[in-house]
């Protein structure tokens, strides 16, 4: 069965991790994508969530979004936004929500975002 809205991207979490979840439909259906074209990368986006969702020292690769995009709302609650950059075009946004220690993925796509090219 393909995942959906508010399901969990995961295994639970295991003790002092985060909980990894889906905001939307789409972004279930872009994380069946991105694990088809890129399992191992996906995976470790995924062990980052887990562990380090936030990291203090951000990469190219992983960091918070900017502008318009470093915010993002669920559940009625303003949260931060990051991204990983999963393949070349290839990205995960989601949602910190640090009040629950859950990790709302709100888009995942194969595709590279076309909001990040201002």
């Amino acid at each position: 069965m393909s995942p959906k809205r508010g399901d969990r991207a995961a295994p639970p979490p295991g003790s002092g991790e985060w909980d990894v979840r889906f905001a939307n439909g789409d972004a279930a259906k872009g994380w069946d994508e991105l694990c088809a074209q890129a399992p191992t990368n996906t995976r470790s986006a995924w062990q980052l969530m887990r562990t380090d969702p936030a990291p203090a020292t951000r990469t190219e690769r992983h960091h918070r979004l900017k502008g318009e995009l470093a915010h993002g709302t669920h559940r009625g609650q303003t949260l931060d936004r990051w991204q990983i950059e999963v393949t070349a075009g290839g990205r995960i946004w989601y949602l910190v929500d640090p009040d629950r220690r859950t990790i709302w993925i709100d888009r995942a796509s194969t595709r590279h975002p076309r909001q990040t090219d201002r």
